[in-house]
C-alpha cells in the first residue's frame, strides 16, 4: 500500500517564510491544495502564538490546532484557544546562564500576547506586546519559555555556552543566530505534536513533516516522513529521511507536490 500523509506539520522560519515573513503564493497554492484533499495542516513553530498568528493569516487555515513555542503551547484557531500550556521554573536556569554569560538579552513567553523581556531585543525579533522588566520579575514564577539572546555573539559561541551550561530539569535548542530557546524538559515539537495527534487519532507513522532548523530535530525523527529544507544544519540533515530544495528553491513546494 502506497504510503500517504494523513496530516503536514510545518516549521515557518526557513520554511513557510524567509526575514519577510510574506507566503509566497506558489507557497500558499500548494498549502491550499493539501486542504482541498481533506489533509490537515498545521504549523509547528518555535514562535510564540502572536508571531504564528502573523502567517497563520496569510493560509488558508479553517479551525485547526498549532504547535507553538517548540511544543510547550498549543493553540486552537480560530476562534482563539489555548489547548495546552507546559511550564517550568526558569530561575536555576536564569542564575546559571548569568554567571557565565554576564549581559545577554532575556526573554518569557507571555501567552497570547507577547513577552516579557530584560532589554530590548533587536528589531522584529519578537512580536506582540514587549515589557521590560527586571531580572528578578522575569525569572519569578513558572514559564513556557525563556529565550536567551546575544546580538553580539556568535551561533558557534552560542553553541559552546550550551555546552558548558550542562542544563538540566530542561529541553533546549539553538538557533541560526546567538539564540537559545529554553522548553519544560521533554518538551519539543515531536512532543508537541504528539499531544495534538493524539487528540485528533493520528499515528505519528502517517505525518509528514518538514523543517529547517536544529529545533526540528525531533519533530523529523518522530514523524513517518520527516524532510529537511536544503540549507538545513547538519544535525538535522542526518536524521531527516529526504532533503528537499530550500525556500528559495521552492522546496516546500515541490515535496508537497509529491503527495497531493
Amino acid at each position: 500500500m502506497t504510503w500517504q500523509p494523513a496530516l503536514v506539520a510545518l516549521d515557518v522560519d526557513g520554511t513557510l517564510v524567509d526575514a519577510s515573513n510574506i507566503v509566497a503564493p506558489q507557497v500558499r497554492a500548494a498549502i491550499q491544495r493539501v486542504a482541498d484533499a481533506g489533509v490537515p495542516v498545521i504549523l509547528s513553530t518555535g514562535r510564540a502564538w502572536a508571531s504564528a498568528l502573523t502567517v497563520i493569516e496569510q493560509l488558508p487555515f479553517e479551525h485547526a490546532e498549532h504547535v507553538c513555542s517548540n511544543g510547550a503551547v498549543t493553540v486552537r484557531y480560530p476562534p482563539f484557544e489555548v489547548v495546552d500550556v507546559l511550564t517550568f521554573d526558569p530561575r536555576p536556569v536564569v542564575d546559571r546562564i548569568l554567571a557565565e554569560h554576564p549581559a545577554p538579552l532575556l526573554a518569557v513567553e507571555v501567552v497570547g500576547r507577547g513577552y516579557r523581556v530584560s532589554s530590548e531585543f533587536p528589531a522584529g525579533e519578537l512580536h506582540g506586546e514587549i515589557e521590560v522588566v527586571s531580572v528578578d520579575e522575569l525569572a519569578g514564577s513558572d514559564v513556557t519559555r525563556l529565550i536567551v539572546r546575544d546580538p553580539n555573539a556568535s551561533e558557534e559561541e552560542f553553541i559552546e555556552l550550551a555546552h558548558r551550561l550542562g542544563l538540566e530539569g530542561v529541553s533546549y535548542a539553538i538557533g541560526y543566530t546567538a539564540w537559545l530557546d529554553i522548553a519544560p524538559e521533554g518538551v519539543d515539537k515531536a512532543h508537541g505534536l504528539a499531544r495534538v495527534c493524539g487528540r485528533m487519532g493520528i499515528d505519528a507513522a502517517d505525518v509528514l513533516a518538514i523543517g529547517d532548523g536544529r529545533n526540528d530535530i525531533e519533530m523529523l525523527t518522530w514523524a513517518g516522513r520527516g524532510v529537511a529544507m536544503g540549507g538545513s544544519p547538519a544535525e538535522l540533515l542526518e536524521v531527516a529521511d529526504a532533503v528537499t530544495g530550500s525556500l528559495a528553491d521552492d522546496g516546500l513546494v515541490a515535496e508537497l507536490a509529491r503527495w497531493f
